[in-house]
């Protein structure tokens, strides 16, 4: 017995250094994972916090700003600055081009002598940097980060760039199509940002069908920022997509300052699985209903002009303005 007893005793006091080991440990192993060192704008001179740079100037001027650089670790850390050329990805998440890659206003961003910056233990560095504009430079917003790195941590810093001069807001909705059926149908479209500034789209959904109007949506703001030049594909969910109809859709979408954008698609909802599932005689009810719905779409199709109205001769009838959209 004595001898069992000191097994066990044995037993519990490795457990309780093991658990002590690691309770200790945890910090340390926390500690290590840590970058050690932070990247941001440094404060203005309302000492205001700045998530990003923000500079703009007509084109062949240099623009001055400062980067902070703040080592919080008890080591000291030897940080690499350049300027890259940005981008949204097709979620809207900001991104930096590799180093390789950057022939843009990345290229304008200069650190000069203090590109590589050794940052003792608890200290703040603050790095300043010019942005030179080409006098070529075209006018508009052109996307940029500065980019701190050391091994392989690296750290982008948005620089908001616009070059003074004419600015153009357009947008375009391209590609629209219905995906499913049901509470899992969507909508799929695609936008463009045809002009030179930076746009935040709002998206509006309208539905007419055969047997009236069909729930779509208001305007909402889509989270999405679209830079100049910028396509991205992106998707609607529609719950409310009827079961059965020929529904006419109509996506509407604005920015601040550009004109609205539509497009328009047609989309057929024939419930076959259920006609399928039920047996013969829903399917032959579903070939009916889908000959109905062809002779009303024929018929709406050939509606003549109302009779107040005076046909307008071919030679004088404007050109007809061509919205890009799926159709099924």
């Amino acid at each position: 017995m004595p001898v069992l007893h000191t097994i066990g005793s044995v037993r519990r006091l490795c457990l309780a250094l093991l658990a002590a080991a690691l309770l200790l440990g945890a910090p340390g192993a926390a500690a290590a994972d840590e970058p050690g060192w932070t990247a941001e704008p440094a404060a203005g001179s309302a000492a205001a916090a700045r998530p990003s740079f923000y500079l703009a100037g007509p084109a062949g001027t240099v623009l001055e700003d400062r980067l902070a650089l703040t080592n919080t670790s008890d080591r000291e850390h030897t940080v690499i600055l350049r300027g890259a050329d940005a981008y949204n990805t097709a979620d809207g998440a900001f991104a930096v081009r590799p180093v390789q890659d950057s022939a843009g206003a990345g290229s304008w961003i200069s650190f000069g002598a203090a590109a590589t910056v050794k940052i003792p233990p608890r200290t703040r560095a603050v790095v300043p940097f010019t942005v030179t504009l080409p006098p070529a430079a075209l006018p508009g917003d052109h996307p940029a980060a500065v980019v701190a790195t050391e091994g392989g941590r690296e750290v982008g810093v948005r620089v908001h760039l616009r070059v003074g001069g004419p600015t153009l807001a357009a947008l375009t909705v391209e590609d629209v199509s219905v995906r499913g059926k049901g509470a899992r149908a969507v909508i799929a479209y695609t936008l463009v940002n045809r002009g030179n500034v930076a746009l935040a789209p709002e998206l509006a959904l309208r539905a007419e069908g055969l047997f009236g109007g069909v729930p779509g949506r208001t305007a909402r703001a889509l989270p999405v920022e679209l830079l100049p030049g910028q396509r991205v594909s992106l998707t609607e969910p529609w719950p409310a997509a009827p079961v059965l109809d020929d529904i006419d859709l109509t996506l509407t979408v604005t920015a601040p300052g550009a004109a609205p954008a539509t497009a328009t698609a047609s989309a057929w909802f024939v419930p076959w699985g259920l006609a399928a599932r039920t047996g013969a005689g829903l399917l032959g009810l579903g070939g009916l209903t889908t000959a109905a719905l062809l002779l009303v779409r024929s018929r709406r199709s050939r509606r003549e002009p109302p009779a107040h109205e005076e046909p307008v001769p071919a030679g004088n009838r404007a050109p007809e303005h061509e919205l890009t959209g799926a159709s099924r």
